[in-house]
């Protein structure tokens, strides 16, 4: 079974994502859940199109596939920040307030190892 990957955003209170495998195959929403419905939505309609106008296909979405969402530092912080408090946020993943905020606004990126400790909390 193929993986179509799924790049996922947080800019300006909504989430957005693209698929690697489909160039313009994107898809907005306020939730996550949202966006997962529309960007299953939007990766169906690009095949079904792409197959009725007989345009090439990745071998990735031929067949069946899984998909894999992939979320920015952004996206997750967002994403959880409407579950836990900020607080919360710091004791879980042992980084201060402060530094949360400016990777939550996207003000700064966290270096690849403060990222991992982020995504493993």
């Amino acid at each position: 079974m193929a993986t179509i990957n799924v790049k996922v955003g947080f800019t300006d209170g909504n989430f957005g994502a693209f698929v690697e495998e489909l160039p313009g195959c994107v898809a907005t929403g306020r939730s996550r859940d949202e966006l997962v419905k529309n960007i299953s939505e939007a990766i169906n309609w690009h095949v079904k199109s792409s197959l009725e106008d007989d345009d090439p296909l990745p071998d990735a979405v031929k067949g069946e596939y899984s998909i894999a969402y992939h979320f920015s530092i952004e996206a997750i912080l967002n994403y959880y920040k409407g579950i836990f408090t900020n607080p919360a946020l710091e004791k879980i993943t042992g980084v201060n307030q402060k530094q949360l905020h400016h990777y939550i606004t996207g003000l700064k990126k966290p270096r690849p190892a403060l990222l991992r400790k982020i995504e493993e909390g």
